[in-house]
């Protein structure tokens, strides 16, 4: 099989692009001029430089290709302005869409997030919970331009799975963890943040959903194998606290936890803080009232239609999580050494 990773430097893009070499397949990877690539550097792929509004180099890319991973997501979600969301997680994949509808796919793979299911507390949310303007919990003028942004690009993939031809199917991804966050991702800053002792406090009574990065990407290639067309499926291994994830990776770094928690009116007070600092003074703040809500959204998913139709196995997340820490870790001590003038060097 042919496959062509778009946004294959990305932290789920690298470790995609990585199983698809490892399992034998001929692997093309499309990524920006200039991105990072140290996660794929290593690995034998055939490569195009373009970005995903660069149609000559998304036709050479996709032609006499089988299956095509879709990676590119803007997860900024603390933007002051968020015209950016929209325009590459809305109309960036309209575009690669329309180039993708008459390339003669077997499969196109579309990397959506669990933030597009409707989630409530005490229900346990599955595929079938949608988000949509008729339902009053779910309202989408309720939610974040980011969630907003994630729902639409969903919307519009299976849309055109149904309509215009693209076998598509979408893979709503929890939150990840794992080794090789080249990029330095939000949840991978906490990690690191745990193993280096660079957290004062964790945030009380704050849950995710997540799931070990190798097994999400894991999940994408079986669904290119197994996936129904114009289906979603959810991707996550278990829901976990904010304090034990600092817990495990503090742990397998060797060192202590943070030995404080803020209660979370004291989160919220500092989320509006950060809301009022944003608009006064124009600045992107990754902690305000639209992340905090988005945090605070989180509720159990059932990911057994994952399991029960593609075989789908995640390991515990728990493992993962070590693996990231190790990593920074690991990271740091490498610097540390390139940094360090060589023994017995004479000048």
């Amino acid at each position: 099989m042919t496959a062509l990773v778009i946004g294959a430097n990305g932290y789920l893009g690298s470790h995609v692009t990585r199983q698809l070499v490892e399992s034998g397949h001929d692997v093309r990877v499309m990524v920006r001029d200039g991105a990072n690539t140290i996660g794929i550097d290593d690995l034998t792929t055939t490569r195009f430089i373009g970005d995903i509004w660069d149609n000559d180099t998304l036709r050479a890319a996709m032609s006499g290709v089988d299956d095509v991973y879709y990676c590119v997501v803007d997860t900024r979600g603390w933007l002051r302005d968020p015209a950016p969301l929209f325009h590459t997680n809305v109309e960036g994949t309209r575009n690669v869409l329309e180039i993708a509808k008459d390339a003669g796919l077997h499969r196109f793979i579309f990397t959506s997030s669990y933030v597009t299911v409707g989630r409530r507390r005490g229900h346990v949310a599955t595929e079938d919970d949608d988000i949509d303007g008729r339902s009053p919990t779910f309202r989408l003028r309720r939610l974040t331009p980011y969630v907003r942004s994630r729902v639409q690009a969903e919307k519009l993939v299976l849309s055109y799975a149904r309509e215009q031809g693209p076998p598509a199917i979408a893979m709503c991804v929890s939150t990840t963890y794992g080794a090789g966050d080249w990029g330095g991702t939000p949840h991978g800053a906490i990690i690191a943040g745990a193993a280096f002792q660079k957290l004062p406090f964790v945030m009380d009574k704050i849950e995710l959903e997540a799931v070990g990065v190798d097994d999400a990407a894991r999940a994408l290639l079986l669904a290119a194998e197994k996936g129904r067309i114009g289906e979603r499926y959810l991707i996550s291994e278990k829901m976990i606290s904010n304090a034990e994830v600092v817990r495990i990776a503090a742990e397998a770094a060797g060192v202590g936890p943070p030995t404080k928690s803020i209660p979370l009116p004291l989160s919220y007070a500092m989320a509006a803080l950060g809301s009022v600092k944003a608009k006064l003074r124009g600045t992107d703040e990754q902690l305000s009232l639209g992340s905090l809500r988005l945090m605070r959204a989180e509720a159990p998913v059932d990911c057994s239609k994952a399991r029960r139709e593609l075989g789908w196995e995640p390991r515990p997340v728990e493992e993962s999580i070590r693996e990231a820490a190790r990593f920074w870790v690991g990271l740091r001590e490498a610097r540390r050494r390139s940094k360090s003038p060589s023994k017995g060097a004479t000048g």
